[in-house]
């Protein structure tokens, strides 16, 4: 998605490129979980991108991308919560274990997919939201 800009001279919306500090606050917003979750095995993933959020939300370009990824985190957050509970009660741990690794996967996979279109000036479309913030 592109940002638009009144051009002063015709009247007309003219595409607005993030700068490189928006940028760099968008990639934050993405690593941010990837970190948090290897850290705390995915009970916190959704806390670094509700900071971007929060410091940024002024920002339309940083606030989309850190509302997308707390988004996206909660849904795999409730996924991995599940997988927990269902390991810990050890009979269905065969089950738990398995959703606790594609939760992992999910998250890491679409984190870099985001990383990689914010350091491009692009916004990713996470899949799999719980849409809380916009």
């Amino acid at each position: 998605m592109t940002y638009y800009d009144q051009d002063p001279n015709s009247h007309n919306l003219v595409p607005r490129p993030a700068g490189p500090e928006d940028r760099t606050w968008a990639m934050l917003a993405h690593l941010s979980a990837i970190i948090a979750w290897v850290v705390s095995a995915g009970w916190i993933s959704f806390v670094g991108p509700f900071l971007v959020w929060f410091l940024k939300k002024d920002n339309p370009y940083v606030r989309q991308a850190a509302a997308q990824s707390f988004n996206f985190n909660l849904g795999m957050w409730a996924m991995s919560l599940i997988g927990w509970i269902l390991t810990i009660t050890l009979i269905f741990a065969p089950i738990g274990i398995p959703l606790i690794v594609l939760s992992f996967i999910l998250t890491l996979w679409h984190h870099i997919k985001a990383t990689i279109s914010a350091s491009n000036n692009r916004l990713h479309h996470y899949p799999y939201q719980i849409k809380i913030l916009s």
